[in-house]
């Protein structure tokens, strides 16, 4: 095998750092890896490219400019001049262009930002990027360009940037892992239609058509107390008068306030009302297409939330509007905008109306929550983290500027547990019903801000804990979303150290006859989270990685494979540079980032386990689009989780948006969910001196102290250690060793 030496990195010792302030959104305050050795050279620009946060990029000497890539946190420094194109393809950021560099493909477009990025550590200038050209004014002139929109083949870097690459700028379009899960709801929609016949207007009796619907409704069908928006009630004479008063009303009867009149069609109309239910989340934005009428789910689409290039984590995002004036403005503006196309790519894609889409429903967590409502999300990123409201909220669309859907449709957002467990977590719960079990369950909804439930009956508790993004691919050094090409599953032979691995898109192992023709479109393009786990969990079982953390010398583990970087090493995974393609290696810095993810998942889980008295618990429910994809045997390895049967782990797919389709389904789930959600006890990390003791602790790959029995049963640990004395981290600087 070639040998690939890279620059010298010093690996977080968790031993030598302070223990994290545990900030719900802030993952891992106070801990972060240390730099990497400067490296300026242009031809070297793609040993920067990584992942955000797993290595610094160095001083900027030369005067260099930094250039961040979202939502891929791929970086490196560059010449002032270098063409935004050449830098991504350099870094080996997934940015699409076909034209040669002329400016007539439109493929390359990506969106600067502009301002304070505190996460990144850079301020980006209003020119660090050159002006437009001729080529981009004739482009926007003849074609159009979207609003903050530049060619990336004409704009060159003049300073330190900070660029966002659209998905449809994208060879690899990301893979939205949330799919709506089968489930059985019973229907009892807020909005139906009711056929009504209009009493016509007399001389003798001079009331008004809107007040005779009423009466109507009133009469024929028991709702009473209905009102109209100004907007309906310019349509209703001439609908009254082309159906011969006899017309079809749209209602909405809320579980709380007035029933609404959402539309109103001529006649007796068969056809069929919509709603949506949204997850939008930090990361990616779902959306599931239902029929009010018989529940069905139509279509799911989903996206990457646009608010990734203003940062990947929640605090980055409060940081940037606490930094820029206008920024939560900004951010509000991108989702609503990326709502109201994923209203029409599901709608679309179901071949539908999307004005007879007339009522969504919402979860999301407290800062998503803030910044979808126009509310500024500064309060949670500080002590005591106040929310403006946690209470579930009723609206019409068009307060949220959603106009892509039926401008009356009404909006109903599920309530927030507390300042960092928010509407999503309620979801969950809705979903799952922790609180009608008989056993005692621990659900994990996996993201960058884990949420956990601990409970059964008797009670339920709830807690956030910060993971960070690594679960997701970010801080990783290969890492990216999970796409066509990304390496999803790893299997590692105990004896050889080699590897084989699946990648998205394709059911073949990369030893499969057939593999690299299956995969020559998409070629194989990095690691998602899914495969990170898998990967670094064989790595423990093979023996290539120790109970502390620590990759072992190629002399220590007996294999070609095990490639130096400065006083560390790195394990290769795929070697695809022969053909042009990308060197995906594991390193030292990447198992950190995964060790610092799972100790706190860890440490949120046991600090709920606490304050129920109890050791173990009976069964573990994975919920979220990742979780869904996560190896119940490799979470367990890595101690990402209790130990339990494996047989007692289950998957519950994106719990948070069946939760949100049986809310928009059953108006009486939203009564249950609302007195539920007052029930549900919050314990707050950020203040609870235990969650460090057990972060700690949770840092050993599985546990330092915890012996996970069940484990054991079906997995062998090797007992390694290849602590070279300093840099081994983990809770016990590498020395510990322990089976299974």
């Amino acid at each position: 095998m070639r040998s690939y030496a890279r620059s010298d990195m010093r690996v977080l010792c968790l031993r030598s750092q302070p223990l994290p302030q545990a900030h719900p959104i802030l993952p891992f305050a106070g801990i972060a890896p240390a730099p990497l050795a400067p490296k300026t050279a242009r031809g070297n620009a793609r040993d920067l490219g990584m992942a955000d946060g797993g290595m610094a990029d160095g001083s900027g000497t030369n005067g260099d400019a930094l250039v961040i890539f979202t939502p891929s946190g791929k970086r490196g420094r560059f010449a002032v001049g270098t063409p935004v194109l050449t830098a991504a393809r350099q870094l080996g950021v997934d940015l699409d262009s076909v034209c040669g560099m002329r400016g007539i493909c439109s493929k390359c477009q990506i969106t600067p930002g502009y301002g304070e990025f505190p996460k990144h550590g850079v301020t980006v200038a209003a020119d660090a990027l050159s002006d437009w050209n001729a080529v981009e004014e004739r482009y926007k002139r003849i074609r159009g360009l979207t609003e903050g929109r530049r060619l990336g083949c004409q704009a060159k870097v003049m300073g330190d940037v900070v660029i966002d690459v659209p998905p449809e700028s994208q060879v690899h379009k990301q893979v939205i892992r949330k799919s709506a899960t089968v489930r059985d709801i019973t229907m009892d929609p807020a909005t139906r239609t009711y056929y009504v016949e209009v009493a016509e207007p007399d001389m003798h009796e001079p009331s008004g058509d809107w007040q005779r619907l009423k009466d109507a409704l009133k009469g024929q069908w028991q709702i009473e107390g209905v009102e109209i928006d100004l907007p309906l009630l310019r349509r209703l004479q001439p609908v009254l008068r082309k159906g011969e008063w006899k017309v079809t009303v749209a209602v909405h009867k809320e579980h709380r306030g007035p029933a609404r009149v959402v539309d109103i069609f001529p006649g007796f109309w068969e056809g069929r009302l919509y709603g949506l239910a949204i997850d939008l989340g930090s990361t990616t934005i779902a959306a599931h297409l239902c029929d009010l009428t018989d529940g069905a789910v139509l279509a799911s689409s989903g996206l990457m939330n646009p608010q990734i290039r203003f940062g990947e984590d929640l605090m980055s995002r409060v940081s940037y509007a606490m930094m820029n004036p206008g920024g939560d403005v900004e951010m509000t503006k991108a989702v609503r905008e990326a709502i109201n196309a994923l209203a029409l790519a599901v709608a679309d894609e179901a071949k539908i109306d999307p004005k007879m889409i007339v009522e969504t429903v919402f979860v999301m967590n407290p800062v998503m929550h803030h910044l979808l409502l126009g509310i500024d999300p500064v309060e949670l990123g500080q002590a005591p983290f106040a929310l403006a409201s946690g209470e579930s909220i009723s609206m019409g669309a068009r307060e949220l500027d959603l106009t892509a859907i039926n401008p009356a449709a009404r909006v109903y957002v599920l309530p927030l547990i507390a300042g960092h467990v928010g509407a999503d977590c309620a979801g969950v719960a809705l979903s799952e019903e922790p609180n009608k079990s008989d056993e005692m369950e621990l659900i994990v909804d996996v993201g960058t801000n884990a949420e956990i439930l601990l409970g059964n009956k008797n009670r339920v508790l709830a807690c956030s804990s910060p993971t960070g993004p690594a679960f997701e691919g970010a801080q990783i050094s290969s890492g990216q979303r999970a796409a066509p090409g990304a390496i999803e599953r790893v299997e590692i032979d105990p004896v050889t150290k080699e590897p084989r691995f699946r990648v998205i898109g394709c059911d073949l192992w990369s030893d499969d006859p057939g593999f690299a023709a299956a995969t020559a479109t998409t070629g194989v393009t990095g690691i998602c989270g899914s495969g990170i786990i898998e990967v670094i969990a064989e790595m423990r079982m093979a023996g290539i990685v120790d109970a502390a953390g620590l990759i072992g010398s190629a002399e220590q583990v007996g294999s070609a494979r095990i490639v130096p970087q400065g006083r560390v090493h790195a394990y290769v995974l795929h070697d695809g540079s022969a053909d042009g393609g990308p060197l995906i290696t594991v390193t030292q810095t990447d198992i950190r980032a995964i060790q610092l993810a799972k100790s706190a998942l860890y440490a949120g889980a046991r600090l709920l386990m606490d304050e129920l008295h109890i050791d173990k618990v009976d069964k573990v429910i994975l919920a979220g689009a990742f979780g869904a994809h996560i190896s119940p045997k490799h979470a367990m390895v890595l101690g990402m989780i209790p130990d339990v049967p494996l047989s007692k782990v289950i998957s519950a797919g994106n719990a948070a948006g069946t939760g949100a389709r049986i809310a928009l389904l059953n108006v009486g789930a939203r009564v249950a969910i609302e007195g539920e959600v007052a029930r549900i006890h919050k314990v707050e990390t950020a203040i609870e001196p235990r969650f460090q003791e057990h972060f700690v602790a949770a840092n050993a790959i599985p546990h330092a102290t915890a012996p996970f029995p069940e484990l054991s049963k079906v997995v062998t640990l090797p007992d390694v250690a290849f602590n070279t004395g300093g840099g081994g981290g983990g809770a016990d600087g590498g020395r510990r060793r322990r089976r299974g």
